[in-house]
């Protein structure tokens, strides 16, 4: 048999698989990627919030013009560095901020970091009640909206969700105190506790702030009640606004996911539409909600301002509008900064457990 002439460098050879990336590499550069664009976010905000203070002024002009001869205003502008070159003050502000050094108010010379423990806890409360109320209310019915797509209730329930929507949060709550407070008489009308509530929890030792968790530790059935009665109108008023969004995005995701391969399977099978709607196409329709939740967040802190002024709830919302009145441009300053960061941190554990649910995300 003669020999082969082929030469065997010519011989195909098999290609070298590539490298493929593993789900766990990736998610892990998803979220570092995300965790650092944490700090351009805020430092972008930070410093638009320093240059926009700084267009009307220095802040001991803005806060004590009128109360101070020249001689002393001069003085204190002096002892307080806002002679100096803008780029100087910016510098040297950032650096403080980013050793969680936000200066002292002006207007009752307090450290700014006191002023955000002590209201930042109410205000991430009312924010937990109304993203509460948003989910108890949007989700359902959204749901019920998708169950009867193009329907009397459908067609009700979205004119429903523009008016939650599009209302003005401060008139939205100044008409439920009309109707349950004024009215009916079964609700307060504003704070977030009478005053035995208040004592209580400022004699509690190692207070949170956040009344409801301090009520379960004290323990009193009566003091729990109250601070939940103080607190369903102000989270009702800003978790309608939510709930509007929510109840719009569940049903077009639900009426989406009922269109389906497998929602199609199932249904040749037999399985009934309410099933269908509660069981398989609802959780993939969550997944939307989730992603939306840290634009949210944003939402509701903005409308958290207009809410506690409403209710008089003393959050950052509530003192905030007071350091504005009062041109306390140094308070507003680090309470802005602060409300940048929760903003950007939530947006951030929002995107981890999207990632988390959907693998899509992450590439």
């Amino acid at each position: 048999m003669p020999a082969s002439n082929e030469n065997p460098t010519l011989a195909p050879q098999p290609t070298p698989a590539r490298p493929r990336k593993t789900s766990g590499s990736s998610l892990w550069r998803y979220l570092v990627i995300r965790f650092l664009l944490i700090i351009p976010t805020v430092f972008i905000l930070v410093t638009l919030v320093f240059v926009l203070m700084r267009t009307t002024g220095d802040p001991i002009t803005a806060a004590l013009g009128d109360r101070l001869t020249a001689d002393q205003l001069a003085e204190r502008i002096a002892a307080a560095g806002y002679d100096r070159p803008i780029l100087v003050q910016y510098f040297e502000y950032i650096a403080q901020a980013f050793r969680g050094d936000f200066g002292m108010t002006l207007s009752d010379n307090r450290p700014v970091v006191e002023v955000l423990f002590t209201y930042g806890a109410a205000t991430l409360e009312l924010v937990f009640y109304a993203l509460i109320i948003a989910f108890l209310v949007g989700i359902p019915l959204g749901m019920v909206a998708a169950y009867y797509r193009d329907k009397t209730p459908d067609a009700v329930l979205r004119i429903l969700a523009i008016l939650f929507y599009a209302t003005p949060v401060f008139f939205a709550g100044m008409l439920l105190k009309l109707v349950f407070s004024v009215w009916l008489k079964v609700l307060p009308v504003s704070g977030r506790g009478t005053t035995n509530t208040e004592l209580e929890m400022q004699l509690l030792e190692g207070k949170t702030g956040i009344y409801l968790w301090d009520a379960l530790r004290i323990g009193d059935g009566e003091i729990l009640g109250d601070v939940l009665s103080h607190a369903v109108l102000p989270g009702l008023t800003l978790g309608l606004l939510t709930a509007g969004i929510f109840l719009r995005l569940v049903r077009t995701n639900v009426i989406g996911t009922l269109a389906t391969d497998y929602v199609d399977a199932a249904r040749s099978r037999g399985v009934s539409e309410y099933r269908l709607v509660t069981k398989h196409a609802y959780r993939p329709a969550l997944i939307p909600i989730i992603t939306v939740i840290g634009l949210q967040i944003a939402l509701l802190l903005g409308g958290a301002v207009l809410t506690e002024t409403t209710f008089e709830w003393k959050g950052l919302g509530f003192q905030l509008t007071e350091y504005l009145q009062a041109r306390d441009f140094v308070a507003v300053q680090g309470i802005v900064a602060l409300l940048a960061v929760i903003v950007a941190l939530t947006n951030f554990i929002v995107d981890v457990i999207a990632a988390l649910i959907d693998p899509r995300v992450r590439y």
